[in-house]
């Protein structure tokens, strides 16, 4: 198989449309790198590529996955062992595009190995935060397990429930765990790899505009449509899909918390916050991946082509 290509940007960067571009070019396959894209019921807060682009070329573990399912990096990490492997036997290329870091760092470094956990183990915690908090989680976090007690801060609500879950289910930390890791899929001495950067200003607009975008169309096909669905799926509140970027701002505008107007202000600065994330993210674990400026990205293209053109 010819060297995949790694895309990794903040949310709203333009990853799917450079990723189209390569797939055209090069005769690939795009493969879902992105947390929130897996599920199959959020679409367009998720920005996933569209209908007509899904059409242009493969794409793979994009809407693949429920969202009753906490869906992890382990999950991801098996499911694209798999594509890869179909990537391989069709003689195409693969192109990765997606802002979650770890999916990367796992397909990279390798996971480490944890057990599966019970599933009342794992139900039991995630009823726990919801009626305790993650600060009072943290804490009892702190007592069962300080080596990831003190790395994790006290609003992390998602990974202080993995790490309870993993000292109740094998009796030993997380960090145990992680420091045992197992053999990556791809090594990126054999990739292409690209971060995309905006300037930040520039980025926050596009952030504000596109989801504004989200919810202007009515309808079930539209931002508010799609967390009304959500709330009449009745998923547990602890779930990653009701934590995904605009859902629990639109979920207390559908309740009639807030009004609209402030459930969308409030979701752009928690959007613009998780890119300023992602950016430092890519600042201190991508530093060896090519750099691209976004804003030039059309003038850059024939660059891009002719390096992965001469490397393979």
């Amino acid at each position: 198989m010819t060297k995949p290509i790694l895309i990794a940007g903040a949310t709203a960067s333009g990853k799917s449309s450079l990723a189209l571009a390569l797939a055209e070019e090069f005769d690939g396959v795009i493969v879902n790198a992105d947390s929130c894209q897996v599920y199959k019921e959020l679409s367009i807060l998720s920005a996933r590529p569209s209908k007509e682009d899904m059409e242009r070329v493969p794409h793979r573990l994009y809407g693949h996955v429920s969202g009753a399912e906490a869906y992890s990096t382990g999950a991801w990490l098996e499911d694209v062992s798999g594509v890869l492997e179909d990537i391989r036997k069709a003689g195409k290329r693969a192109i990765f595009v997606g802002g979650t870091g770890l999916y990367y760092k796992a397909l990279l470094e390798g996971l480490s190995q944890v057990p599966t956990i019970d599933e009342e183990i794992r139900q039991f915690w995630r009823d726990e935060a919801l009626r305790l908090g993650a600060p009072a989680l943290h804490e009892i976090l702190r007592e069962k397990d300080p080596l990831m007690a003190k790395e994790l801060k006290q609003g992390d609500t998602q990974r202080i429930i993995r790490a309870l879950e993993v000292i109740d289910g094998t009796g030993q930390s997380l960090k145990l765990w992680q420091e045992t890791n197992s053999e990556p899929l791809l090594s990126f001495d054999d990739v292409h790899g690209f971060a995309l950067t905006w300037d930040r200003a520039v980025l926050y607009e596009r952030i504000d505009r596109r989801f504004e975008e989200m919810v202007a169309v009515e309808g079930n096909k539209s931002g508010l449509g799609e967390v009304k669905a959500l709330l009449e799926h009745g998923f547990d509140e602890s779930l990653p899909i009701m934590r995904a970027l605009g859902v629990p701002e639109l979920s207390s505008y559908l309740r009639g918390d807030r009004e609209l107007d402030q459930a969308v202000a409030l979701a752009q600065q928690q959007t613009r916050r998780y890119a300023k994330r992602q950016l430092t993210w890519l600042r201190r674990n991508m530093i060896t991946w090519d750099s691209l400026n976004a804003q030039y990205m059309k003038r850059l293209l024939p660059e891009i082509f002719s390096k992965i053109h001469e490397d393979g």
